[in-house]
């Protein structure tokens, strides 16, 4: 076990130093080249800002994990997925693709770890009186998780620090589980997601407040992929109770902003792949806290859940999943209030 956390430890280390290390010339570079994030409509920063930070998450990550991780059990696979939407992600930051492309390769990095490493949901454990899935809509299930999750931490990365920021939540989350509950079959993943943090901590020096650099595609992508593998074997492990509702608690900021914004643009007879400003972070920028604050809040809310379904899981997985969706319910509804009332407000000027 010791010699376990010392890896653990030198793993975070290595990956923190070689990002830490690397965004300062990434920033050099692309503004040498011009490689920059021109400001529009949706976007919070005025200035030209570089998108190229997922090369040093990138960089930090893969190499802490093939000199300290074992490669086993499925993360050999979860590299090779992880290599290829870095390629789709870096080619988007550079030059915009459409959104078929990196759907497709999306595609092909989820048929990766499913169908060679086979990483998939196998089980509700009970949920609506579900216990073991057919292998088919196995399948599709976890091709709907994997998608899901990644294109959430997509697109919760709309403000300085917060996608980050909520990756570290989730990683160390998932991390210390895989520590302590993760035995033979899935204890090196607790090197996977402490990996991650080490990568994303030294990119988030430079994309916290005032961000000089952000992660881009090449990042949000790549960050995204690795959760949702880490949230599939967290549910597999079958050593926590409740374990797939503890593991929506644990990603709850990005998955209940990826619904809401969906639901209204659907709503509003928009296609739901359109951008807009109706993230919760727009809508508490909206209320006036500042970005720093809009982080701190979110982190605080995603923490609180964490803790509440972590020591409330032996309610079983039907009541804490009430519990989260009636707490949605309550935010979205007061952020539509605000919303609501800030139009008509508008209006009456």
């Amino acid at each position: 076990m010791e010699q376990k956390v010392i890896h653990l430890v030198l793993s975070f280390v290595w990956a923190f130093l070689i990002a830490i290390f690397a965004v300062p010339s990434i920033i050099r570079v692309a503004h040498l080249k011009n490689i920059l994030d021109q400001p529009n409509f949706r976007t919070v920063h005025e200035e030209l800002t570089p998108r190229l930070g997922g090369l040093a998450m990138f960089a930090g990550f893969m190499s802490a994990l093939t000199i300290f991780a074992d490669l086993n059990n499925g993360v050999q696979q979860l590299l090779a997925g992880c290599v290829i939407l870095f390629f789709i992600g870096l080619k988007d930051d550079l030059i915009a693709i459409s959104a078929l492309k990196k759907f497709a390769v999306q595609l092909l990095a989820t048929g990766i770890v499913m169908f060679i490493a086979d990483i998939r949901i196998t089980s509700f454990q009970g949920i609506f009186g579900i216990g073991e899935l057919e292998i088919g809509i196995s399948y599709f299930f976890t091709f709907f998780v994997i998608i899901g999750i990644t294109n959430s931490i997509n697109l919760i990365d709309g403000l300085d620090g917060l996608a980050g920021t909520l990756v570290i939540i989730a990683c160390v989350t998932f991390g210390i589980y895989f520590q302590l509950y993760g035995g033979t079959n899935y204890a090196n993943y607790a090197a996977v997601a402490f990996c991650l943090v080490g990568g994303v901590l030294g990119f988030l020096r430079y994309n916290f407040y005032r961000a000089t650099i952000f992660m881009g595609d090449t990042g949000s992508l790549l960050c995204g992929f690795i959760i949702s593998v880490l949230a599939i074997q967290f549910i597999e492990m079958r050593q926590v109770p409740a374990a797939p509702a503890v593991s929506l608690g644990i990603l709850f900021i990005p998955i209940l902003d990826t619904i809401r914004v969906f639901t209204i643009r659907i709503f509003n007879g928009k296609s739901p792949f359109i951008p807009d400003k109706n993230h919760v972070h727009h809508r508490l920028l909206a209320l006036g806290f500042s970005q720093v604050s809009t982080v701190f809040i979110l982190a605080a809310i995603n923490i609180v859940v964490i803790c509440f379904v972590v020591n409330f899981g032996y309610w079983g997985n039907l009541n804490l999943l009430i519990v989260l969706l009636l707490f949605s319910l309550i935010l979205s509804i007061f952020l539509g209030v605000y919303r609501a009332g800030s139009a008509q407000r508008v209006s009456k000027v």
